[in-house]
């Protein structure tokens, strides 16, 4: 592959995970700045699990098989960009969740496409993806950044008449929005998402031609017969402990905005973003060690790391909540749990499933991950947070946040226990025994 090629793809890859990191950080104290119920926002933020569920069992195969990759790209950027946007523009409940369901619809597919079309045009995607693939996580963290420049009180910054490029940099930098204020710029997030999916519509057409795939014979067995592993014990447990850690993973997401924001730890609005880029940063230097951590301590103790990390953040942030410093740096456990946790449950099913079955049984898995751990979470986060642990409009942060520290525990206890993989790979039920690895 060509340099001018892979910088496409890596840009590609850049934009297509900046649009998902502009909006998703702050949704979760925007929508009860709009007025909308729990169960209102659990609608809203349903959407994009119930995209991937949809997608999962439809929308992915449908465009892989009738559409080129780069054509099925461009469209649903413009369509779906153009329903992001117009999230910043409506307050009330069905035109933004009609708005968000298109969206997410749309864009949730890209997703699998954009690798799609990577791997579609390298010539050895074992060492080229991962380069590529960087570029999302580079621009999920490149999305957070704008907002110190554009959340943030412009009358206090004026009052400060600061002298020098230098000293007005410094007084944006230190005057970021809070309160309602905030909430009402928090619907720029959804109009920077929006301008870059349409950019990523119009560049996709300068895309290498991807055609679609003819569908593969056997294919539907292939799901079947993944979803039969689950007789196996240990792939039961590790289902369900992705299920477990996902639901973690995404409290985490539906809290966080909120928790930094508050009178407690007292992060300006225009600096919680990139507060919470931290995590991705952490994931780009995790990923470098994750070879030698597996090799070192193996599957399962790699694994329970992951999950822990849920837990000592989540313990940080109910027990001290006060230490500013230390709820910052803590949120290098992001990217150590979401590598040493998801990554390798990727890398293992690829290891130890047989090859025949390995993408439908990698979908298996991000079922739970990106569909059903993300749906329970979304539904029952925002009740928690505004029914049990806030009274008298003040929030009760410890005792939020040992919900998902119990779980993490529970889950890595599940693992020490119950998670012994084999040596071999593991063999398909009903379709004769795979190769050991």
């Amino acid at each position: 592959m060509n340099s001018s090629i892979r910088f496409k793809l890596f840009l590609m890859m850049v934009l297509e995970f900046f649009i998902w990191g502009a909006w998703l950080p702050l949704i979760f104290g925007y929508l009860p700045g709009l007025g909308f119920s729990p169960g209102e926002q659990s609608l809203i933020l349903n959407a994009f699990p119930i995209a991937a569920i949809v997608g999962m069992f439809f929308s992915n195969q449908f465009a892989d098989r009738n559409f080129a990759g780069e054509k099925f790209l461009a469209f649903s950027h413009l369509i779906g960009g153009l329903a992001i946007l117009g999230c910043g523009f409506v307050k009330t409940f069905w035109p933004f969740f009609g708005l968000m369901l298109v969206h997410c619809l749309l864009y949730v597919p890209t997703i699998s496409i954009t690798n799609a079309i990577a791997f579609a045009n390298m010539k050895d995607p074992q060492k080229e993806f991962g380069v590529v693939r960087m570029g999302g996580t580079i621009g999920w963290i490149l999305a957070a950044w704008p907002f110190t420049f554009i959340l943030v009180d412009w009358a206090k910054v004026d009052a400060a008449k600061p002298d020098g490029v230098v000293a007005w940099v410094g007084a944006v930098l230190a005057n970021g929005l809070t309160g309602q204020p905030l909430l009402d710029a928090t619907k720029w997030t959804f109009v920077v998402a929006g301008l870059a999916s349409l950019l990523l519509a119009a560049f996709s057409l300068t895309l290498p031609h991807t055609p679609p795939k003819p569908a593969v014979e056997g294919e539907s067995l292939a799901l079947v017969s993944a979803l039969k592993l689950l007789t196996h014990p240990f792939v039961l447990v590790l289902w369900l402990v992705t299920f477990v850690d996902s639901f973690v993973h995404n409290c985490y997401f539906n809290w966080a905005g909120t928790f930094l924001g508050s009178s407690q730890v007292g992060i300006a609005g225009n600096w919680i973003m990139p507060v919470m880029s931290i995590g991705q940063i952490a994931e780009i230097l995790t990923m470098l060690v994750l070879g030698m951590v597996l090799k070192n301590f193996g599957w399962r103790t790699t694994m329970v790391l992951g999950v822990l990390g849920h837990a000592v953040r989540f313990g940080v942030w109910a027990f001290m909540p006060h230490a500013q410093g230390l709820i910052i740096f803590i949120q290098v456990m992001h990217g150590i749990c979401y590598a040493f946790f998801f990554a390798t449950v990727y890398i293992f099913v690829d290891e130890h499933f047989p090859k025949d079955i390995r993408s439908s049984a990698q979908g298996l898995f991000n079922l739970m991950i990106l569909g059903i751990g993300a749906l329970v979470a979304n539904s029952i986060c925002p009740w928690l947070i505004q029914n049990v642990y806030t009274v008298d409009k003040v929030t009760n942060f410890k005792g939020l946040f040992l919900v998902p520290l119990i779980c993490a525990a529970a889950a890595a206890v599940a693992l020490i226990a119950f998670f012994h993989p084999p040596k071999k790979a593991v063999p398909t039920v009903g379709r004769g025994t795979a190769p050991a690895h």
